[in-house]
C-alpha cells in the first residue's frame, strides 16, 4: 500500500485519497498546541428598549452592543477552547409585555445560554421573571434593586437564575435628602410619582421615598399618581400649591417631566428645588426644556470622572465618555457607565464557566462573580439581597455649560466618597 505521501506525489489524487489528505490535515490542526479546539456557538440574548418612550436608555445599549460586537469577532477564549458568540438583539419597544414575549421566544426557541434584559424596570422584570421561570441565568442593571427584587417577590424567595447590580432606592434616598439639606427651604416637598413598577416603587410608603423623606424632617404632600404620557398635571400642582412647596422630589420619564416643568411655569409653580430620577439623567431632555432646565437636579449613576477602569478594553470613564461624544456628535449620557459594565459582567462569566453552553454552569459563574469594572466592583453575595451587588450613587444639577448647553456637576456625595462634590446645590432660577 502506497503511503500518504507517495499518494500526494502522484499527479493525479484519487477522490479517497484526497478525503484522506484532508483527513490528515484536519488531525494535525487540531493537535494540541497548533491551535485552540472549536468548542461550539454560545447565544446571548440581548433586549433594549431601542424605540418608544424608553428609547434614550437603549441609545447607549446600541451603541455599545457595536463595541462588544467587535471585541467578539475571533470569539471568547475558555478552558483552551475558542466559542464564537452570537448575540441576538430584540427592541422590547419600551414595553414590558413585549420585553416578556421577546425573553420567552429567546430562551425557548433560539435556546440563549444567558440573557442580558439591558435597562429600565420596564424591560428588566418582565424578562428577569421569563428567565427565572425557565432557569437561564440573566444580568442586568440600570434600576434600583428594590424595583428589581420586591415586585417579583424576591424579598420572600431568593432568586435562582436572575441578577443585577445597581444602587439601592435607599441610596437614591438618602442622595435625595442630603440635596434638600444642603440648600435653605420650608422643607415640604411635593411628590410625583407614575402609575408603573418605578412609580409604586418609588412610592412605597414602607421603603419608598415619603417615609426616608419625612424620618428626615421634611413634610411630604403626596397627590395621586399621575398617568405615564399624560398632558396635564393641574391636579398634582395644585395640591402642591396648596401645600407651600419648596421641593419637589419623584420619578419620571423624559416626555412627562418636560411637560410637568412647562406647565409649572405656566400655573405660576416656582419650587426652589426639583429633584427627580430616571428623566434628569439625559442631557437632551434638560436641553428639551430650554431655560427651564438650568438648576434641575437628579441622581448620579455614572460620569467620567468614575476612576475605574474596564476589564475589557482598559479604558478609564473619562475615555469611554470621549469616544462617546466623537462619534455620536452628542453629549455622554449616564446610562453608557453601565451599558459597558453589563458586557463587562456576562463576558467574564461566560469566560469563567466550567461549560459556557450549559446553563447551569453559565449561572454558577455569574453567581461567583467578582470582578473590577467600569461603574466599580461587581460581587455578589455580600449586597443587601443575595441576587444583588450595589454599585456607588451621588446627587447632582444641571448648570449651564461650555461645550454643551448644560453641565451635570456632582454636588453630593452624602452616600459615596469615590468623588468630591464640584460645586453646592443652586435654587432654581424660574424665569
Amino acid at each position: 500500500m502506497k503511503t500518504l505521501l507517495e499518494g500526494i506525489s502522484q499527479t493525479r489524487l484519487s477522490r479517497r485519497t484526497a478525503l484522506k489528505t484532508m483527513g490528515a490535515a484536519a488531525a494535525t490542526l487540531a493537535m494540541p498546541g497548533l491551535t485552540r479546539a472549536a468548542g461550539g456557538k454560545i447565544k446571548v440574548g440581548f433586549i433594549s428598549p431601542l424605540t418608544g418612550p424608553l428609547s434614550p436608555f437603549g441609545e447607549s445599549d446600541g451603541y455599545t452592543l457595536e463595541i462588544i460586537k467587535k471585541l467578539l469577532e475571533k470569539g471568547i477564549q475558555n478552558n483552551g477552547k475558542t466559542y464564537e458568540v452570537e448575540i441576538l438583539v430584540r427592541d422590547a419597544q419600551s414595553d414590558p409585555n413585549k420585553s416578556a414575549e421577546l425573553a420567552g421566544e429567546l430562551i425557548l426557541n433560539d435556546n440563549v445560554q444567558l440573557l442580558i434584559p439591558a435597562s429600565t424596570t420596564d424591560v428588566i422584570n418582565s424578562a428577569a421573571d421569563q428567565a427565572e421561570l425557565n432557569g437561564v441565568p440573566s444580568i442586568s442593571s440600570g434600576a434600583p434593586w428594590q424595583a428589581f427584587v420586591m415586585p417579583r417577590g424576591g424579598d420572600k424567595k431568593p432568586f435562582d437564575w436572575t441578577y443585577h447590580f445597581f444602587w439601592g432606592l435607599e441610596d437614591a434616598l438618602a442622595t435625595f435628602v442630603g440635596l434638600w439639606q444642603s440648600v435653605e427651604t420650608n422643607k415640604k416637598v411635593g411628590m410625583l410619582f407614575p402609575r408603573n413598577a418605578d412609580g409604586e416603587t418609588w412610592g412605597n410608603h414602607d421603603y419608598g421615598l415619603p417615609p426616608a423623606v419625612e424620618k428626615a424632617g421634611f413634610q411630604t404632600i403626596v397627590p395621586s399618581m399621575f398617568q405615564p404620557r399624560t398632558n396635564d398635571f393641574s391636579a398634582q400642582i395644585s395640591e402642591y400649591k396648596s401645600g407651600g412647596c419648596d421641593i419637589v422630589g419623584g420619578i419620571t420619564y423624559v416626555s412627562d417631566l418636560k411637560t410637568f416643568i412647562t406647565q409649572c411655569s405656566q400655573q405660576k409653580f416656582n419650587p426652589k428645588v426639583v429633584t427627580v430620577a430616571a428623566a434628569l439623567l439625559f442631557p437632551s431632555s434638560v436641553e428639551a426644556m430650554g431655560p427651564l432646565g438650568e438648576g434641575m437636579s437628579s441622581e448620579v449613576w455614572w460620569t467620567p470622572a468614575f476612576p475605574f477602569k474596564s476589564s475589557l478594553t482598559g479604558e478609564v470613564s473619562r475615555d469611554i465618555a470621549n469616544a462617546w461624544e466623537a462619534k455620536m456628535k452628542k453629549q455622554w449620557i449616564q446610562p453608557l457607565g453601565y451599558a459597558h459594565a453589563l458586557w463587562e459582567v456576562a463576558l467574564d462569566t461566560l469566560k469563567r464557566a466550567q461549560d459556557p453552553m450549559d446553563r447551569t454552569s453559565v449561572r454558577d459563574a455569574l453567581k461567583a462573580t467578582d470582578l473590577s469594572t467600569l461603574v466599580g466592583p461587581i460581587k455578589f453575595g455580600a449586597g443587601p439581597h443575595a441576587n444583588i451587588c450595589k454599585t456607588p450613587i451621588f446627587g447632582g444639577q444641571w448648570v449651564k455649560g461650555d461645550k454643551w448647553m448644560y453641565d451635570l456637576k456632582i454636588v453630593d456625595n452624602s452616600v459615596s466618597k469615590l468623588i468630591q462634590p464640584e460645586a453646592k446645590l443652586q435654587p432654581i432660577k424660574w424665569s
